[in-house]
Order: C-alpha cells, then structure tokens, then sequence
C-alpha cells in the first residue's frame, strides 16, 4: 500500500549538495580503477608478466567490485552509508598501497589491488548512488548521474599522474603514493555521508503525473523485488548494455589499428578520448531521462548501439571510428548513470542499496563475458568485424527489453479482499 510521506523542508537536515559534492569526489578516486592500462606495460617490463596476468588483476577488481556493492548495501541498511564509505576508503587505498610489496608476486598482486582494492571499490561505488538516490527524488536521474560521472571520469585525473609518478619514482612506489591519496579522497568525502530523515521530500516539490507513472507506489523489500520479473529485466538491461561497451574498451587500441590501419601510438590516443565519453555518459543520459523515462533511455542506446556496431568495420577513417566508439561509450556510461534511478523509480529507495547493489552484479558478470567474447570471436575469425557485427545484433535484440518493461505495482487497497463481517 502506497504511504504519503511528510514533506520534511530542507533547512532541516544537513545541506544534500554538500553530500552530493562528497560523493562525487569520493567516486572520482574509485574511479581511477579505470587507469589500470597505465601500470601494464611496466609491471610486464619490470617482472617479466604477461599482459594477460597483468589484465587479470583489473578483471578480479572489476569482479569483486560487484559482489561488494550487494554486501555494501545490505550492510548500509543496519550501519548507514558513513561507516561503510570509511571501511571502504580504508579497503580500497590500502589494497593499492599493499600492491606496491607485490615485486615478483603475482599472486601478491591479485590478493591485494584486486580482491582487497576490488571490496573498497564495491563498497564505495554503492554509497554515493544509494544516498544521493534518496536525498534527491526530484533529480533522481541527474545526481546519482553526476556522482558516478565521477567515477568515469576518475582515469582522466589518475592517468597522467600515475605516467609521471612511475617515470620518476617507478611502479611500486607510484601504488604506495596512491593508495595513500586514496584512502584520504575516499575517507574524508565518507565523513559526510548519511540518509536523509524518515519520509523527507524537498520543499514545494512534489512528482509529475509522468513521474508517478513511471514509478512504483511501494517500497520493496529486496526479497520484493527478487520475486518480481522486473528485477531481472533491469539486471539484463545493465549486464547487456555493459557487455557491449567494455568490448569496445577491452579492445580499443588493436580494434583501431586493424580497421583503420593506423600506429599504434595513435590508436592509444583513442583511449583517452573514449574515456571522456564514459563520464560524460553516464550524466548525460542520466539528466535526459529525468525528463522522458528511463525506459525510453535504454531503447535508445541500445538502437543506438545497434547502428555504431554494425557500421564500425565499414569504417577506415580513424576520426570517424574514434567518433562510433565515442557514441558507444556515451551509451555505456549511460548505463551506469541511468540504472540507479531506473531502480529506485521500480522498487522505491528505501531498500536501493541493496537491490541495486545485487544488480552490480551484472558488470561484474560483464566484466568478465565481454573481453572474452571479442577475443574469442577475434581469434576464431581473425577480424574483429565478426565480434562487431554480432554485438550489434544483441545489441538491436536488447532492445526489446525496454519496450516491455513496466513498474512493478502493490496491490491497490481497493482490491484487497478483506474478511465478511459475521
């Protein structure tokens, strides 16, 4: 049964753009998970690795990440969001400081930026999301978007700084100095985390019809919402949606210098101009959905998608292809700016840190299925037009998923039945 919340002015509680601009900066510092490819080429060099056991320790973070976002946000729910964001700083910057004990151990490695450093990641990437949710449902959409644009756009701060420290100072070193930057930007921004009061509505705001419409009338349990069909075509729409923009970033700089013929220094500047499409997705798409619907936003990108895949191997200009996969990182980060507030439109917010949180899941799933999928395709075929090709398919069939989509409803008290009177 739907309740009316008490609308609580916001003089009341604590300043929510200080706590939105908390979690920003805390998602910035997560986010310079994404500058992983900067320590490859001298960790191989300096310990003779693989470029695939070295990949491995992004893939294990990424992985880890998705089952700590669910514990996250289940342990949110009797803690809060504060004490979890401070464990999480202390998780993440000390798995990267350990990291730097790691010469010659691989294992070392794995242990500790990707399974220690992975639980902070997931940990902190569920906080931000789950408070700004609930501190902003008239912005549901365009906040949560913000703050995980931060997370985006962390590689862009973290990657030149991590080139110079590693030319001056060397690999292991640059992860102790890092680790120590990250446990502070997570740490202090963590300070300021809290839910807002019980029943708290911004003052004079109330929802749009189309609002109301999109949204569910009740607050779901997470058992809830795991009984309802909707749950999983949401997870679906985020683990497709992410399947298909990591291949494009698994696989940037070969995919380039194969299609368009250029060296390899070029093709390695396409990664950084693709990075800026992830964070500037993920706000994006995330503000235009607070004005047509989430629902509408999913068909979009993947339609969209569908049409970049397909023409990507037909493509020989290097500006052009670089434009194509910019559009399908848009759509990517989009996902992850979007998902948040598609969650809490359907199973309300109270419970979204856990429910959401279980629905991270899916990027660690796709973390793992989409690298693998292209280099598999990659392989077999020996062109990477196949992989692009058959991505673009999915991606199209994908499309389904939003057009049947519907907020999942509690029974109207009206069709309650109710015992007869003796």
């Amino acid at each position: 049964m739907a309740t009316s919340n008490p609308v609580v002015p916001s003089g009341a509680v604590s300043n929510r753009w200080v706590i939105a601009f908390a979690g920003v900066i805390m998602q910035i510092a997560l986010g310079a998970v994404y500058a992983w490819s900067v320590f490859r080429i001298p960790l191989t060099r300096a310990f003779g690795w693989t470029i695939s056991q070295v990949t491995l320790t992004f893939t294990i973070a990424i992985f880890v990440l998705g089952i700590a976002a669910f514990v996250g946000g289940l342990w949110m729910r009797k803690v809060g969001p504060r004490r979890v964001a401070i464990v999480a700083g202390i998780l993440y910057g000390g798995g990267v400081f350990l990291a730097s004990f790691s010469a010659g151990k691989l294992w070392w490695l794995y242990l500790t930026y990707g399974l220690i450093g992975g639980m902070g990641l997931g940990l902190g990437y569920i906080v931000p999301v789950a408070t700004l949710v609930k501190w902003f449902p008239d912005r549901r959409g365009m906040i949560p978007g913000i703050a995980v644009a931060g997370f985006g756009a962390g590689a862009l701060i973290t990657a030149p700084i991590a080139n110079r420290l590693i030319a001056s100072v060397g690999v292991l070193k640059t992860f102790a100095v890092l680790g120590i930057a990250y446990l502070v930007a997570v740490t202090i921004p963590a300070l300021f985390m809290k839910d807002p009061p019980p029943g708290y509505v911004p003052a004079g705001w109330t929802p749009s019809a189309a609002q109301r419409k999109q949204r569910s009338n009740k607050d779901f349990t997470l058992r809830e919402a795991l009984g309802t069909w909707q749950w999983y075509a949401l997870w679906a729409l985020l683990f497709l949606n992410t399947t298909a923009g990591i291949s494009i970033i698994s696989q940037a700089a070969p995919m380039a210098q194969e299609i368009t013929a250029v060296t390899a220094a070029v093709a390695a500047g396409m990664v950084g101009i693709i990075s800026i499409a992830n964070g500037a997705g993920r706000f994006l798409w995330a503000w235009l959905s607070d004005f047509v619907g989430r629902r509408w936003v999913f068909l979009a990108m993947f339609l969209i998608q569908s049409v970049m895949f397909w023409i990507m191997p037909s493509v020989t200009a290097f500006s052009i292809f670089t434009a194509l996969a910019f559009i399908v990182l848009l759509c990517y980060g989009g996902g992850f700016g979007t998902m948040p507030a598609f969650a809490a439109d359907y199973f309300g917010s109270a419970n979204v840190g856990s429910i959401y949180g279980l629905m991270l899941t899916a990027w660690g799933f796709a973390g793992v299925l989409g690298p693998m999928l292209v280099a598999w395709i990659r392989q077999s075929t020996r062109a990477y037009s196949h992989a692009l090709h058959i991505i673009g398919v999915i991606t199209l069939v994908s499309a389904v998923i939003p057009l049947v989509v519907r907020p999942p409803m509690a029974p109207s008290p009206q069709l309650v039945s109710r015992p007869k009177a003796a």
